[in-house]
């Protein structure tokens, strides 16, 4: 069990109905998960199984029917539209299989562009992304538009941008499932470091098995609930 002061997420008895009637479909039901600061827990669900319903309930893309989803000891079934938009922007980051960049913007630009709607001047978004391109040892790269790099190189790229707001929650969704295994296995040990060294709380579904066995944690989706899985 999670230390409950150190918690980033936790999700209490969530439940996510689509549709009604005879044509109900019900994904989530009474679903429990926590995850604390600096920990990183793999999700392992086949298609279908209500990965992506979980991805987006736990990053406030939607709302579940039923129980308490809480982002940073803060419970969010009760905030409005915009409250939740905030609370998303300054708390959470999310990372896609498929990078998702500006394709008109650089490398730079693509990390600048969020800090500057959270608020923060040109100046230092500009040296905040400088650090993370650096961090990510894509620095040299910093001027390159999306079209211009490579696949991990995009990925690594669009895992600093996830992080350029100082989240406290990371939110992956088959962040390697797009790339080759030696490259896979760079990405994820960047991803890795930057947890361990900012204390992120992180919850990566990924279809890749040894990857997932590098996780402190690994759970899985069966019948609309959170599974604990054997490593």
């Amino acid at each position: 069990m999670s230390n409950v002061n150190n918690l980033t997420l936790k999700l209490q008895q969530v439940g996510r109905t689509y549709g009604k009637g005879e044509h109900a479909l019900t994904v989530l039901k009474g679903l429990d998960l926590e995850i604390s600061s600096g920990e990183m827990v793999s999700l392992i669900a086949p298609s279908g199984a209500g990965k992506s319903t979980l991805l987006h309930s736990a990053g406030l893309l939607e709302r579940p029917d039923d129980g308490e989803i809480y982002v940073a000891g803060l419970a969010t079934r009760g905030l409005s539209d915009q409250q939740r938009t905030a609370l998303r922007r300054e708390t959470i980051g999310f990372v896609y299989q498929f990078h998702h960049l500006l394709p008109e913007f650089s490398a730079e630009e693509n990390l600048m562009i969020p800090q500057m709607i959270g608020g923060i001047s040109k100046s230092l978004a500009r040296e905040r992304a400088h650090e993370l391109l650096d961090y990510m040892k894509i620095a040299d790269r910093s001027a390159h538009r999306p079209a211009e790099l490579s696949g991990g190189e995009q990925q690594r790229v669009a895992i600093a941008r996830a992080v350029a707001n100082n989240p406290q929650l990371l939110l992956a969704d088959e962040p390697t499932g797009n790339l080759d295994p030696e490259t896979a296995d760079h990405v994820f040990r960047m991803l890795e470091k930057l947890v361990r060294t900012t204390g992120l709380a992180a919850l990566i579904a990924t279809h890749n098995h040894e990857i997932a066995k590098r996780m402190d944690r690994c759970v899985a989706l069966e019948g609309g609930q959170v599974i604990e899985l054997k490593k």
